[in-house]
């Protein structure tokens, strides 16, 4: 069975920096679609950013408000190692990040769609303030 496990959230000034991993186990697939999200209380799940790796070579996504600051990654070695670097951030990044997977398909134009993903972690904390 697939289980995600994120790391890296902390409590930064804004402007800062920091970087989210997140670690999956078992049967990834191929051509698959990983993302994070972000859940602040009373909200709906919001997509940060997703990454295709697959047939088409490695594809990343963005919403509008964190590009240029996030950066989405997976690791050159470990392809069950994804990675968000978060800069400049800001107090409205504060959120619970999640990472997610979607083993069967490539990201596409519902990469922000929470539904669309069977799997994921317990949800790492970043808090920003101003």
């Amino acid at each position: 069975q697939v289980q995600l496990a994120e790391s890296g959230g902390a409590s930064v000034q804004a402007g800062g920096s920091l970087r989210l991993s997140c670690e999956a186990s078992g049967p990834i697939g191929s051509g698959n679609c990983m993302g994070w999200f972000r859940q602040t209380p009373g909200k709906e799940r919001e997509g940060v950013a997703a990454i295709y790796r697959g047939d088409r070579g490695i594809i990343p996504y963005y919403a509008d408000s964190v590009k240029g600051r996030f950066t989405i990654s997976q690791d050159n070695t470990n392809k069950k190692v994804m990675y968000l670097q978060m800069d400049t951030l800001k107090p409205e990044d504060t959120a619970m990040y999640y990472c997610a997977l979607d083993r069967f398909s490539g990201c596409g134009s519902t990469w922000s769609t929470s539904r669309r993903f069977s799997f994921w972690g317990q949800g790492t904390q970043v808090t920003v303030s101003s």
